[in-house]
């Protein structure tokens, strides 16, 4: 059976099973959120194994960057919440960013306990080159989509992520 299912399938599988199996109610909450999830790691996985690994970077260094790159100088707290990582993940990626020279790491000129992220001169012209190609292959993705659709996916999906009403619903930030 297992070679048979396809995503769809499955989701479709799974949600007969949750239902009638376990009396699951809300069938299309997983199928929403599965769905999302596949989409997400497809589009992550493309852009990280066709642009940023051959550069010898990761997804997430690569986001790193980007925040630096158009939101910094800032903070290693401000980056951690901008890219949706923890701070220990920030200060294990800032690391070998800074070792590479793409990095700056300096006091910060308020609070002498803190530091300041920037890229140094080398980061800047590797972000400008990396985006220009992952840029690209952004478009690739959503052009199976209009504008219009697209602006309304990025509307639903900014509806989702602030209207989460759980009093248990746990986030970076």
């Amino acid at each position: 059976m297992d070679e048979e299912l396809d995503f769809w399938s499955f989701v479709e599988l799974a949600n007969r099973r949750l239902a009638a199996e376990y009396g699951f109610r809300h069938q299309l909450a997983t199928e929403v959120l599965l769905t999302l999830n596949r989409a997400s790691d497809l589009v992550t996985y493309d852009l990280e194994a066709a642009v940023h690994r051959p550069r010898g970077r990761s997804w997430s260094a690569f986001r790193l960057l980007f925040v630096v790159w158009l939101a910094g100088p800032l903070e290693p707290k401000s980056a951690a919440r901008l890219t949706g990582m923890s701070r220990a993940a920030v200060s294990n990626l800032m690391k070998p960013l800074v070792a590479d020279g793409l990095l700056d790491r300096v006091p910060d000129e308020r609070d002498g306990r803190s530091v300041r992220l920037s890229l140094t001169e080398a980061g800047h012209d590797e972000m400008v080159s990396v985006f220009r190609e992952h840029n690209e292959r952004e478009s690739g993705w959503t052009e199976a989509l209009t504008e219009t659709e697209q602006r309304i996916l990025v509307m639903l999906l900014g509806k989702l992520i602030t209207g989460r009403t759980g009093a248990d619903t746990r986030s970076r930030r």
